[in-house]
């Protein structure tokens, strides 16, 4: 197979989510290689096949590409339906994708990445409404002048693969934005994509303590999602 691609757990990985969605969206097809998380910030595991000793971590023949957004960079070369064909729409998903990848620092530290549980939010921050005040203008804007359902136009591309971490995110820790941006995350979380990621990490089986502690801190857990039980 051309493509390897290095993902840690689908439950907690958001990077890891975001070139997996993409390629599995645009059918590249692909080697998953699922490295689970040791406790602790630190993975000397991942040293083995990425330079950076973080994943996602693209391999083609004896090529490495070790960051998400250099991945899918990489991936439109050969893949065009990556980014919006329409040079407008493009140049927007290239901005907001990239806002994405360096921004929201307050969303991702005070909603980690947790495909199964639901957790009861205490009052945002100041810095988290700021957040999801510009994530709200950032989507209404490309919805609205790109025409929809998807962040640049009719097609799903990068940018919406690089936003659905923030759907499960909204989800999970049950915020809010206006209707529209709403609609918005329902559509990302019901793409087959997303889905497929999001059901595969609530069957999971690790649990990994500092990402749990990350997410719970001292907030309610409301709901532990549970995998589908076979019959």
């Amino acid at each position: 197979m051309r493509y390897r691609l290095h993902i840690a757990n689908k439950n907690y990985s958001s990077w890891s989510m975001r070139p997996w969605v993409l390629m599995r969206a645009l059918d590249i097809a692909f080697e998953e290689v699922l490295t689970p998380f040791e406790y602790g910030m630190r993975q000397p595991s991942f040293d083995v096949f990425s330079p950076s000793g973080k994943v996602p971590c693209l391999v083609e023949s004896d090529l490495t590409v070790w960051d998400s957004l250099a991945i899918c960079e990489y991936l439109a070369e050969a893949h065009p339906a990556v980014w919006h064909h329409e040079p407008v729409a493009r140049a927007f998903a290239r901005c907001a994708a990239a806002e994405m990848h360096s921004g929201f620092g307050a969303l991702r530290d005070e909603c980690s990445m947790n495909c199964r549980l639901v957790i009861a939010l205490t009052t945002p921050s100041e810095a988290l409404k700021r957040d999801l005040k510009r994530l709200e203008s950032l989507w209404c804007f490309g919805l609205e002048r790109f025409g929809g359902p998807w962040l640049a136009g009719d097609r799903f591309t990068a940018v919406d693969a690089f936003f659905a971490p923030v759907a499960v995110r909204l989800k999970n820790y049950q915020l809010d934005l206006n209707e529209q941006a709403m609609a918005y995350v329902d559509r990302l979380l019901s793409h087959p994509a997303v889905a497929e990621w999001v059901s595969t990490g609530i069957q999971e089986p690790w649990r990994e303590a500092s990402h749990e502690e990350d997410c719970i801190r001292d907030r309610r857990v409301v709901r532990e999602h549970q995998p589908p039980v076979e019959t």
